[in-house]
Parts: C-alpha cells; structure tokens; sequence
C-alpha cells in the first residue's frame, strides 16, 4: 500500500542535497513507492471550507545538479493526501503561525508532520521552560531593570531573539562588555517580544549538540564545535559537525521530554544540549540527519517514515505497512 505524500517546504530546487533533512527524507519516501507532491507554503488556498494547495508531483534522486523532478502544476484539496510533512525553515512568524491554522483544518485525517497545533504551542526558546530542572538559568522579559539585575548576577551571559534561529542574532555578552544597553536599544527596535537572556555555559567552546528524537526517542546526536573566536556552535554559524555519542546526562534530557514529545505529535524533534543544559527544541523544521546518517552508519529517515506509518495506521485502522 502506498501513501501520497505532500511536502510544504522551501524551493527543493536548491536544496544541499548533502546536508538538507527534508531532501533524505523525500529519498526514502520515494524508496518505499510513495507519491511525493512539492508545493511553496505561499501555495496554500483556503477556500469554501476547505484547504487547497497549488501542488506539483516530486521526483529525486541524489545526484548533484539533477537532484529533482517537478511535474505539472495542479489544485488539490490537500484532504486528499495521506501525510502532509510541514518542512519549511523559519523563522516563526505569523506566516509560519498561519500555515498551522490553515493546516489544522485537515489534521488529523490528513497526517500532518509534525502536529500543527502543538507546532504552534512549541517555539523552540520557550518550549523548553515547560520542562523543569533542565535549562541553564534563564530570564525572559522585556524589562530592562530585570535584564541588567540578571547581568550582575550571573555576569557572562548570552543575548537573543525569542523567535530567532540559525545562531541569528546571539551575543555573548561578557562581564567586562560595555554594550548591553546599546544592544537593547537595537532589540528594542527590532523586535517586540521579549529578550531571552541566559547564564553563559562555557562548554559551548567544546560544542553543543544537536540530538534527534523520533516519536520521543533519541536516534543520535552531532556535535557541533564553533568556529575559534565564535560563541555560536550552529552549523549555519560555521561550525563544525563532530561525531559524538550521548551521555547519561543528555539520556536523562531526552527521557524527561521524550513522553510530552510523542504525546503531541512531535514526531521529528532536534533538539540543543550544551554541556548539562538543553538550550533548545526544534519542532519546526529541525535538521541534522544527514551528519549523524554519516557518523554513525545509521539511517534516521528510515525510523521517521516507520513512525510516521505507525501514526497513519492507528488513525485509519489498518495495519502498519
């Protein structure tokens, strides 16, 4: 039995297709005879009750240059597909906010990955509040008497947007740094949310690392080691990816999210861990994949599409594929 597979993402066209999550995700959707459909998020349509899409059939193949096939063009009621994967970068804005909504009118019938609602309910910075005992001491305000007391009480401390992502606008700000006010004047200006402010962890200089959990359970870990002179260990950032494994520690992390993931349909989570602190959990479009595939000889893609499966089957009463 095959699954007809719809993929709201950014243009595939220009995909690393040695690096992007979503491309081997595709790959190995194809590999098990599914229907593959591409369509921009911008190419969603509400209409008469209904959410449609302007959609073109997907092929690929990993091969540089000619990594994908895109067909004909064409409307269709997005109720018709079996699974839609939701895999566009952010950042989280109300674009972003928006498609959930929309994508919420065929959840659950129509599988979406992950869970629009709880994508939704989860920006990565404040989601993890919700868990105790595993966040490095951490102040979220816009208020700046707060910001400076929490300065002076834990002097080294990182700077950034609430809604940021790709290592995008964080500042290390140091106990000698005179540019704390001036930095909340920029923020100020360019943001309306509140500031997240966290206790510096100096074992970012040894990397952080990126762990993937599948419907709860983690399937591996990258290390990622910034760049001399760079307090960002994001691969966008200029890192460098490390093969790493899991401590006890990190276990603990992942056995205290693990449930409340896979209870909220957060099917492909990754997630932060910088020394004993878990930073961040990526929900969106989270990657990583492809660099732990590589490190550990294993296929992350494959355990994705079983659970997906797992889901679909439990939802229509059949028997997993």
């Amino acid at each position: 039995m095959s699954l007809a597979v719809a993929i709201q993402m950014d243009p595939i066209e220009t995909v690393n297709i040695d690096a992007d999550s979503t491309f081997v995700l595709a790959l190995e959707a194809e590999r098990r005879g599914f229907a593959l459909y591409h369509y921009l998020p911008q190419h969603l349509i509400f209409k008469h009750g209904r959410l449609y899409a302007r959609v073109r059939p997907l092929r690929v193949r990993r091969e540089r240059g000619n990594h994908c096939t895109l067909g004909e063009a064409s409307i269709v009621d997005l109720a018709t597909m079996d699974v839609i994967l939701m895999r566009q970068d952010p950042p989280f804005d109300m674009a972003y906010i928006t498609a959930t909504h929309l994508l919420q009118h065929v959840h659950p019938a129509t599988l979406v990955v992950n869970d629009p609602v709880n994508v939704r309910n989860a920006p990565e910075k404040l989601y993890v509040t919700h868990f105790e005992g595993v966040m490095p001491p951490t102040l979220i305000t816009s208020d700046r008497e707060e910001i400076m007391a929490f300065r002076r009480e834990h002097k080294d401390v990182i700077v950034k947007p609430l809604f940021g992502n790709g290592g995008a606008g964080v500042f290390h700000i140091t106990p000698e740094d005179e540019n704390l006010n001036s930095l909340l004047e920029v923020f100020t200006q360019m943001y309306r949310e509140p500031i997240i402010v966290q206790r510096y962890v100096p074992a970012v200089r040894q990397g952080d690392k990126r762990i993937i959990l599948v419907d709860g359970e983690p399937m591996g870990a990258v290390l990622r080691v910034p760049q001399a002179g760079e307090a960002r260990a994001n691969l966008h950032a200029g890192a460098t990816a490390m093969k790493t494994t899991l401590t006890q520690r990190e276990r603990e992390i992942c056995a205290a999210i693990g449930p409340a993931l896979r209870a909220q349909g957060l099917i492909f989570v990754g997630i932060d861990v910088l020394g004993d602190y878990l930073t961040e959990i990526n929900v969106t479009s989270p990657t990583g994949i492809q660099e732990i595939n590589r490190f550990d000889g294993i296929c992350i893609e494959s355990a994705i599409w079983d659970a997906i499966e797992r889901r679909y089957a439990e939802r229509h009463d059949r028997k997993p594929f």
